[in-house]
């Protein structure tokens, strides 16, 4: 009891997707120079 539940819309569900699909593409032709980096998910990846 207490809970809350957050309703996902089945477009953001599809867009999540897609980025991990693609970042997997991305990843699989341009391999990381750092691969502990690679190890940590659920992080942007920003260059500056």
């Amino acid at each position: 009891m207490g809970d809350i539940v957050r309703f996902v819309p089945k477009s953001e569900l599809e867009r999540a997707r897609l980025i991990r699909e693609a970042r997997a593409i991305y990843d699989s032709i341009f391999p990381s120079a750092e691969p502990a980096r690679a190890q940590q998910d659920g992080e942007d990846r920003v260059k500056n």
